[in-house]
């Protein structure tokens, strides 16, 4: 009898933020291994050269698959492509018919372009910056505004955004966790919140978001830290 050889862990570059969340997230939803490398940006390991030859653009997560295409390992950043690799790797929430990729491949690429930007321009003004700018804070805070609402109007009439659950719904749910914080209610936008509770309540996401959560919950307050915050936010030399 041949032997059952076990796939081997997949590399995880990981902090437990929005964008580090969705490949949790996928990670547990299709059943794969895998091996966490926390990268803590508070502390700007994102900067360090053996992480930059994976991720270039000094931003986790980032994974690496040993067993990639023709069984040769292969590095990937963006969280977007990571999502679309791992659905290509295993055939599940990215449908292989081009009208429903393509469903899904728009909903991917707003939240990378819209949603999960302006969230982050929001949350760093409301609960981050040092200066009290209203210009920014309402800026921001309205758009998110605006995109919940894009969504809600979407999920009126389907489960999820693109009909069935896929990487479009893994990607969006993450930013949405933060809600509050953003200035924004949930019952504001009933047809989303049916949407995201629906997702909470899946097993796969609750392991998923549950992981490095002592990291962020010991953590200092990224406003109070000066390290953090010039990490961060603050002028560095090119990587």
């Amino acid at each position: 009898m041949a032997e059952i050889r076990s796939p081997k862990p997949i590399e995880l570059y990981y902090w437990p933020t929005p964008n580090g969340w969705k490949i949790t997230i996928m990670l547990e939803e299709c059943e794969l291994p895998y091996e966490l490398k926390y990268v803590n940006i508070n502390k700007g390991e994102q900067f360090a050269p053996d992480f930059l030859k994976i991720a270039p653009n000094n931003r986790m997560p980032a994974i690496v698959d040993p067993e990639g295409p023709d069984s040769k390992p292969i590095a990937i950043f963006e969280s977007g492509a990571i999502l679309q690799y791992l659905g290509n790797k295993t055939g599940k929430f990215y449908p292989p018919a081009q009208r429903e990729r393509s469903e899904v491949e728009q909903w991917l690429f707003w939240q990378m372009a819209n949603l999960g930007p302006n969230s982050g321009q929001a949350g760093h003004f409301r609960n981050y910056a040092r200066e009290d700018l209203p210009y920014a804070i309402n800026r921001y805070t309205n758009e998110v505004a605006r995109l919940y609402r894009v969504m809600d109007k979407r999920l009126a009439d389907r489960p999820f955004l693109a009909g069935a659950y896929s990487i479009a719904d893994i990607a969006s749910y993450p930013w949405i966790i933060s809600h509050e914080r953003l200035g924004q209610k949930l019952s504001d936008f009933p047809n989303l919140k049916r949407w995201f509770d629906a997702i909470a309540a899946r097993p796969a996401v609750i392991r998923a978001v549950k992981v490095g959560e002592e990291k962020r919950a010991s953590a200092p307050s990224i406003r109070d830290d000066d390290e953090a915050h010039e990490v961060l936010f603050g002028v560095r030399k090119q990587a």
